[in-house]
């Protein structure tokens, strides 16, 4: 007998050890609650019994078609069934998810469609037109799945099969192809892409696993949540909701369209507990028109993410009684890996100071094991000061298995054993971190760096402006200056003079726009402000 006593003759086996997978909250919920709410879309009800039989059927519909381990599955659709049954039925064949951002054009699909090798696509007939230009596109033929959705009219069918017509053909007592490894791949998500061709990120099953019940932690979530879907769940899979709301029983409110009246509608109608969004989903609601605003009288949480909420917004959402979480994360991370912890003592503090401290990303999600800010080269942590910038780094379970087919990518986001964000921020003396900006979006005027972010909190807080972005703008004295991007409320007054002097009397003058254009602003379907595309409106200028 060799080796220590505790590991001799201890080994795994099927009854002390089974892989970790988000599949096996569907079974258990299924089983405990078969008969509460698992989706509502328009008029639908499905109970979690109907729901795991279409999971099953969707399964069983795609495994006759020779869908299997290893194979990938596209879906082109917003939050609507499919979307969601996708993420159970899918991996149920052992096949890998690959959801699409319904907002990208037909050469990028056709990239994504061939770079991820999609053998089947689920498409909401909504698309046929970009769809039916990127299947053109890739040469080659594969399973084509149309969706008409009951709630919308119209829309060009392109398959063979409609949705509901390829479930009944499968079989609901198809026995799930689960996991051998924990490691095997689960979803397949796209960047954004930028600059170049967009990047193929890799989940496997442990991290998702592990990142949904991370979700219910740092959320504070009970049994039976009410979950409205205001976040895309094609992107990072829904920040890996479609598993944690499953994981505690509760129902999926789906939402095809993110607008104010519908999401005012829903939350009053079903008494939604619990949403996600960006900063602009926060905005739109504030901002609602008298037609599309409804009042509730129950308790609501939202978390959101993205760039740093402005305080202004924070403290208008804790006005309507919505109280806000805010959290960062990335798609290499599966979604939201930090949140800002709230302590009882802050609850003492102003309301705009509570909003400042709720605008931090704060410390790491229990199922992340590492977050520091540092040198990227030397991987040396900054002080903790809340002022020396560093890039945010993570490593953990909850990290991506790496970048399809794109070995020098991966390399270079995992060097020294820690995944590089490309996100600048600071570490406070609490520990809670704090974004300043994207490495590529930090502006260097005159030799000192200034923070969007910053300058747009401020922008955020004048009463006319209803949204503001920050990029640099070429400059032959100071190489680059700030030029803000701002839509304003309805009937405002104020002037490009006017918000310059607002700033340069609540911050340092030297980072204070020089340039203010008013109009509305590009945002990708997740609600991000795309400032690629305002970097380039700022060099024409």
């Amino acid at each position: 007998m060799s080796g220590h006593p505790f590991e001799t003759d201890l080994d795994k086996n099927p009854a002390n050890y089974v892989p970790l997978t988000p599949l096996s909250f569907l079974a258990r919920t299924a089983a405990v609650f078969p008969s509460r709410t698992s989706v509502i879309h328009g008029n639908q009800r499905f109970t979690w019994a109907e729901t795991r039989e279409r999971c099953h059927r969707l399964a069983s519909a795609l495994a006759q078609h020779g869908i299997g381990k290893g194979d990938t599955v596209t879906v082109m659709a917003p939050n609507v069934p499919p979307s969601f049954e996708a993420t159970f039925g899918v991996p149920m064949t052992g096949a890998v998810l690959n959801a699409l951002n319904i907002r990208l054009d037909a050469g990028t699909i056709a990239f994504i469609l061939n770079h991820g090798e999609a053998k089947a696509l689920i498409t909401d007939t909504e698309f046929a037109p970009v769809i039916k230009q990127a299947l053109a596109e890739i040469g080659r033929e594969i399973l084509v799945i149309d969706y008409a959705d009951p709630t919308i009219e119209g829309g060009e069918r392109l398959g063979t099969v409609e949705y509901e017509d390829f479930l009944a053909g499968g079989d609901p007592a198809f026995e799930a192809v689960l996991p051998e490894s924990e490691w095997d791949s689960l979803a397949l998500n796209y960047t954004s892409g930028t600059t170049g061709n967009p990047k193929g990120v890799v989940y496997h099953h442990r991290g998702a696993y592990l990142n949904a019940i991370g979700n219910s932690t740092v959320w504070g979530m009970k049994k039976h949540p009410i979950y409205l879907w205001t976040l895309p769940m094609f992107h990072c899979n829904g920040w890996c909701f479609p598993w944690t709301i499953t994981m505690l029983g509760g129902t999926h409110v789906c939402l095809r369209r993110v607008e104010a009246g519908p999401i005012n509608d829903a939350i009053a109608d079903h008494k939604v507990s619990h949403m996600c969004g960006a900063p602009v989903v926060m905005n739109m609601l504030l901002n609602a028109p008298a037609e599309a605003s409804r009042d509730w009288d129950h308790p609501l949480a939202m978390m959101t993410a993205g760039a740093a909420p402005p305080a202004a917004v924070i403290e208008g959402m804790e006005a309507k009684g919505v109280a806000i979480t805010h959290v960062y994360g990335l798609t290499e991370v599966y979604g939201p890996v930090t949140v800002c912890e709230w302590h009882d003592e802050w609850n003492d503090l102003s309301i705009g100071e509570q909003a400042d401290l709720k605008s931090r990303q704060g410390v790491r999600y229990p199922v992340l094991e590492g977050l520091m800010v540092a040198d990227p080269d030397t991987l040396e942590p900054v002080p903790s000061d809340g002022e020396t910038m560093g890039e945010v780094m993570m490593r953990g379970n909850v990290v991506m298995k790496g970048y399809l087919k794109n070995p020098t990518a991966t390399e270079e986001s995992f060097k020294g054993g820690w995944f590089h964000t490309g996100d600048l921020g600071v570490m406070h003396p609490s520990g809670y971190i704090e974004l300043k900006d994207r490495s590529k979006d930090i502006i260097i005027s005159g030799g000192e760096n200034i923070s969007t972010i910053e300058v747009e909190g401020i922008l955020f807080r004048h009463p006319d402006v209803m949204e503001a972005a920050v990029v640099a703008r070429p400059d032959d004295k100071w190489g680059e200056t700030p030029c803000a991007f701002v839509t304003l409320k309805a009937g405002a007054t104020v002037d490009a003079a006017g918000l310059i002097a607002y700033c340069r009397d609540n911050m340092a003058h030297f980072k204070a726009p020089k340039t203010v254009v008013f109009g509305d602003l590009p945002k990708t379907s997740t609600g991000k402000v795309q400032k690629f595309t305002l970097r380039d409106r700022a060099r024409s200028l």
